[in-house]
């Protein structure tokens, strides 16, 4: 696994695609930030990104879709990657499939079902779980609208696997995007964190506000700044989680 995370790394800083942000934008958004959208990536297209967080820490992932309504992908990575300390890896890697099932119409916002077991930043190997649960089985919808750009809106329910720290409630999630000129979109995120809330679980009870700014540069080379736990949640940080993210999406 360490050499598919420096192939995909390598390829997230090398390669040139389309991006999606801004009205410019040609395919749809994956994540609001860190929960899913409805949105999907094309028929024999692929997605690459690589995140960069806390403690040295990163990701990388590859999505591939299928049959315009599938999307599958893996991830891996870990902290300590960037600085002088031995790399702390992952225990295995990350996992996700989604399947659109509605389309989006002019009323009907378009509808997926999924699952996705990549939590974000740092994994407790006591608590058997990520500082942000991984997703878990996922629905989500999401409607675009024509706003002095475009303004569009997420909703989820969700259940995450991760229930080490004795804490199995489902969760529920919700997102906008609202697209700022051609190459720039400003996003934020609400996870109410209800599966992080008692027993040994890492939040406070006040949910995951984060926030971003996706922008698209170059040869649509897509970047993500976040801003995250901005209500102080999570008990192990003392100040909002400031991330990067690479992401660009070609065609095979």
């Amino acid at each position: 696994m360490k050499v598919l995370f420096i192939v995909l790394s390598f390829l997230a800083v090398t390669a040139h695609a389309q991006g999606t942000a801004g009205t410019d934008a040609k395919y749809e958004s994956r994540y609001i930030i860190d929960m899913p959208t409805a949105g999907i990536i094309p028929h024999l297209y692929y997605s690459f990104d690589l995140q960069a967080y806390q403690n040295g820490g990163l990701l990388a992932g590859l999505t591939v879709g299928f049959f315009h309504r599938i999307n599958a992908g893996l991830s891996y990575g870990g902290e300590k990657i960037i600085g002088n300390e031995k790399p702390h890896w992952n225990s295995v890697p990350g996992f996700n499939i989604k399947l659109r099932i509605i389309d989006e119409t002019m009323v009907v916002p378009a509808i997926a079902l999924g699952f996705d077991s990549q939590g974000k930043d740092s994994y407790d190997d006591t608590l058997s779980r990520y500082a942000i649960k991984s997703p878990g089985f996922y629905i989500v919808g999401s409607k675009n609208y024509s706003f002095l750009g475009f303004l569009s809106l997420h909703g989820g329910l969700n259940y995450s696997l991760e229930g080490g720290d004795g804490d199995h409630d489902p969760n529920i999630f919700a997102g906008v995007e609202k697209t700022v000129g051609s190459h720039l979109t400003l996003i934020g995120e609400y996870n109410l964190g209800w599966n992080d809330s008692h027993n040994e679980a890492l939040g406070k009870g006040r949910g995951y506000l984060n926030l971003a700014v996706r922008l698209s540069i170059g040869d649509g080379l897509s970047i993500n700044a976040n801003m995250k736990d901005i209500l102080d949640n999570q008990r192990r940080v003392n100040f909002g989680n400031r991330e990067l993210i690479i992401e660009y999406i070609h065609m095979f």
